[in-house]
């Protein structure tokens, strides 16, 4: 509850050492949790801490690194985030 009263937004905060928090992760992710949203304050600070004292210490999926997919644009140039594009428009001629 104590995030909700700071920030307004749900969520569950894991607070500790870096095996601390990787060990919580780890646990919510034998319950079937696969996706985590991380955040903290300072967002650059943070980052960093998360990436070297909690990454380390998870099984991540390091797969094959994919570039990117190129841009999806639709019939006016607009970007769409997904792979729906809007039906072509019969026109009346």
């Amino acid at each position: 509850m104590g995030r909700r009263r700071v920030s307004g937004a749900a969520g569950t905060a894991l607070v500790g050492a870096g095996q601390t928090v990787a060990a919580r992760m780890r646990e919510y992710a034998d319950l079937g949790i696969d996706s985590f949203i991380l955040s903290g304050y300072p967002h650059l600070d943070e980052a960093y801490r998360v990436a070297e004292l909690v990454l380390p210490r998870l099984k991540l999926n390091r797969g094959v690194a994919q570039g990117p997919a190129g841009v999806n644009t639709g019939p006016f140039g607009e970007t769409i985030a997904n792979d729906d594009r809007p039906a072509a428009r019969a026109t009346a001629s």
